[in-house]
């Protein structure tokens, strides 16, 4: 109820206050103008930023389209606040960094030649023509600084009707880049799942040349999807579900969003989560995506815990239950409140009753502290040394091993027998 109350809060701000009213953003676009005449149009804002400002959605990332060159606009803010990072000088895009604001400025452009990855560009001063090379409708809608809309595919009205168009041949924009498909299918959750024959066919018979995009640029896409509140509701398309698994075939477990869907108010629905409910398995899945994706070590590590620690929870009748504070403190209570979810998803047997005790438990469980350091080893007669880290760590497993608690007795009989 709390997050229903903060999203209409700030639902209500960003209409008050659009984006675009942003006094840094209003410095860039009048050095961008600078040298031309007011009816000139140097400068529009494109993208996702623009269509998330129509829908009165968060903005988190902020391009602008102009007709100067990576060249012009660098010079233009060197002796300013801003940094600029050549972050994609071959295909016209530079980055300015300032301590409150990052966006990308690129240059108009149309494509000559394209092989399914990149693309050879031509640098132009046309926004219709610019606008023809982009992916759908409604991200090739231009805000100007002063909230006048440019619109020459009739994007707000696609965007309006919740319509997901490729801009002209479905077909010749995907092989321009496959991973479009995979965009298609983001936007297609995030929206709506009615796709046209057309757009069908051409997404069918251009999944092959997936294989030619570089695996980085898929995982990108792949944690945008997994972040959309609605990926949880994917099995209700069955046109969706086909895509996605042909398009990963790793996830062949989806049908268990049907029961992460029942518990999806206990906790934050995160990628990692969402990963481990759907790739933990007999066959080990997760290791499988994780060198195929060539995943952060982090997700790869916090997979691998989630993995051991499910399968101990499922042999271990006391996990949740007597053991409960001991797994609470090892591995801190988010970690066990994702084990209750991905018991009660992957575990057919695990009913919401046992998961709604679990759950109860590991909320009201206490947090234990060790308040046992070097100094007080140093202070109790223990010489300086390696040997201090190995002593503690004897003695933190004799504290847990003993409901967390220990005696100075015990602590003194561990020093004398692991001192050489």
């Amino acid at each position: 109820m709390l997050d229903k109350s903060l999203n209409f809060i700030n639902k209500i701000k960003r209409s008050l206050f659009p984006f675009y009213k942003n006094k840094e953003l209003k410095l860039v676009f009048r050095k961008l103008q600078e040298g031309f005449p007011s009816e000139k149009v140097t400068a529009r804002f494109v993208g996702g930023c623009v269509r998330k400002h129509l829908s009165n959605d968060q903005i988190d990332d902020i391009d602008i389209a102009t007709i100067l060159s990576t060249e012009e606009v660098k010079k233009k803010f060197n002796d300013t606040n801003f940094k600029v990072i050549e972050t994609g000088v071959k295909h016209g895009t530079v980055t300015l960094v300032s301590k409150n604001l990052k966006l990308e400025i690129t240059t108009l452009r149309k494509d000559i030649a394209t092989d399914g990855r990149h693309a050879e560009v031509e640098y132009i001063d046309d926004w219709k023509l610019d606008s023809e090379r982009r992916d759908f409708t409604i991200n090739a809608i231009y805000l100007d600084i002063n909230g006048n809309i440019f619109d020459p595919q009739m994007g707000t009205t696609d965007l309006k009707n919740n319509n997901i168009k490729f801009i002209g041949d479905p077909q010749k924009r995907i092989e321009e880049d496959y991973l479009r498909i995979v965009r298609f299918i983001r936007f297609k959750i995030m929206y709506n799942d009615k796709v046209e024959k057309t757009t069908d066919n051409a997404i069918k018979q251009s999944l092959n040349g997936i294989k030619k995009i570089s695996k980085e640029r898929i995982l990108i896409e792949l944690y945008k999807i997994l972040e959309l509140k609605n990926f949880v509701h994917l099995n209700e398309s069955v046109y969706l579900k086909e895509i996605f698994i042909l398009i990963f075939p790793e996830f062949e477990n989806l049908n268990r969003l049907d029961r992460l869907i029942k518990v999806c108010n206990h906790s934050q629905i995160t990628k990692e989560l969402l990963l481990a409910a759907l790739l933990i398995d007999e066959k080990s899945s997760h290791e499988y995506f994780g060198h195929k994706y060539n995943v952060s070590n982090d997700i790869k590590d916090n997979l691998k815990l989630l993995a051991k620690n499910f399968k101990n929870s499922l042999d271990n009748k006391d996990f949740f239950d007597k053991n409960l504070e001991k797994n609470v403190y090892l591995n801190g209570k988010n970690h066990l409140i994702y084990l209750n979810i991905l018991n009660f998803v992957i575990d057919t047997k695990y009913n919401l009753k046992d998961f709604s005790e679990n759950f109860k438990r590991i909320l009201k469980s206490k947090i234990h502290k060790f308040n046992i350091d070097g100094k007080y080893l140093i202070d109790n007669g223990m010489q300086q040394g390696y040997q201090i880290g190995k002593v503690l760590n004897k003695i933190e497993e004799e504290w847990i091993k003993n409901n967390f608690k220990i005696t100075k007795k015990q602590i003194h009989e561990i020093i004398r027998s692991n001192v050489n």
